[in-house]
């Protein structure tokens, strides 16, 4: 009763966590199907897990961190790690994914209307596993300088580096860590899927539309977050992510209203 009690207080202390959860669970689902959609966020949850466990205790892969346990009785945690921490990752592994295959997959026309192509080939392909990669540890060149600040919003100070880094106090090792769960989760995913592990075919769903729901996905938690950094007054580091973001936004903007399809309906 005590974990139901923690995890339902969790979810009140944290709600736009769990709103950006529901939001990509509910894009990937009617993109990947359930079975996929588990494979992955599992994944990435117990990956990110114990490289967070790992870092708190020896430095890899993050660097040298620690959990203030400010929040202990208030939330849920595992072992030392604030459970929404862990979490977090799925859904901006899922949102980085589909920010990369907006990138990468072809358009197939049929007649006067067209849908992405989302074949295993190009979904599981190489440029998309190092673009989700890189779109993932991007996100968190705004969201750590941001979170290590908690005690100046409604994060509160949950953790902190032993050793400050030069990156707004935040150690270059950190985005490397990102990178690490980034590519470890994403790989594994597209190995899996790339060899029908899963047995079970797509949903019969709107690729495009739900496509595009995990690229607004991922820009409303950048937005969430730049926001948050310009009212506790840290403009200078809300400019810097602008800047950071600014070719992404438009090469992506270009893609998607330059060259996006209108979504139909596609057996596949």
């Amino acid at each position: 009763m005590e974990f139901f009690s923690l995890l339902i207080q969790t979810v009140l202390l944290r709600p736009y966590v769990f709103l950006f959860l529901g939001m990509s669970l509910f894009s990937a689902i009617r993109l990947l199907g359930w079975r996929r959609t588990s494979w992955m966020f599992g994944l990435t949850w117990m990956i990110a897990f114990l490289c967070e466990f790992s870092s708190t205790r020896n430095g890899f892969p993050f660097g040298d961190y620690y959990y203030t346990g400010s929040t202990i009785g208030q939330e849920l945690y595992l072992s030392n790690i604030p459970f929404m921490d862990s979490l977090s990752f799925t859904f901006l592994l899922y949102a980085s994914y589909c920010l990369a295959l907006t990138f990468v997959l072809s358009v197939r026309h049929a007649g006067v209307v067209s849908e992405w192509d989302f074949n295993v080939q190009d979904r599981t392909s190489w440029p998309v596993v190092v673009l989700t990669t890189l779109f993932m540890m991007f996100i968190d060149i705004v969201i750590d300088p941001v979170a290590l600040r908690g005690d100046r919003w409604f994060l509160g100070l949950i953790y902190g580096y032993t050793h400050p880094g030069v990156y707004f106090g935040v150690p270059l090792e950190n985005f490397l860590g990102w990178a690490t769960v980034g590519f470890l989760s994403i790989g594994l995913y597209c190995v899996a899927d790339r060899h029908h592990w899963f047995d079970i075919s797509l949903p019969q769903q709107q690729v495009g539309g739900n496509l595009l729901l995990g690229v607004g996905l991922y820009y409303l938690v950048l937005l969430f977050n730049l926001l948050v950094t310009f009212l506790i007054g840290e403009t200078l580091i809300g400019l810097v992510g602008c800047l950071i973001y600014l070719p992404i936004s438009l090469l992506i903007t270009f893609r998607i209203f330059g060259q996006a399809p209108m979504p139909i309906a596609t057996d596949r």
